[in-house]
């Protein structure tokens, strides 16, 4: 007949060497999860601010409320390259009369 075996004897120093062991182990996780909370806090208030500048986008007038405004403009700008040109033509008319005239 054979004799049971007696089981696994751990000592009090190796129960404690163990639990110490967990300890350090427990606080190196804490510390990565503080660096990960601070993280997300600044994540958070990048989104923040990203959100008030889209808002800010958002409330500025569409491309077709500019679009009158900018037709507007554009009706009175017509006249600006044609006055040049005139411009231009009277002062060719004068030089060559004064250069003809002599």
């Amino acid at each position: 007949m054979t004799t049971p075996d007696p089981g696994v004897y751990i000592s009090p120093a190796q129960m404690y060497q163990e639990v110490r062991g967990l300890a350090a182990a427990v606080g190196r996780i804490e510390t990565k999860i503080d660096g990960i909370l601070n993280e997300t806090k600044d994540i958070r208030t990048d989104v923040a601010d990203h959100e008030s500048r889209l808002r800010t986008l958002e409330s500025m007038p569409k491309p077709s409320d500019l679009e009158p405004r900018v037709t507007a403009l554009e009706k009175g700008r017509w006249p600006l390259p044609t006055i040049a040109t005139l411009a231009g033509v009277a002062g060719a008319a004068t030089g060559a009369i004064a250069l003809f005239a002599r």
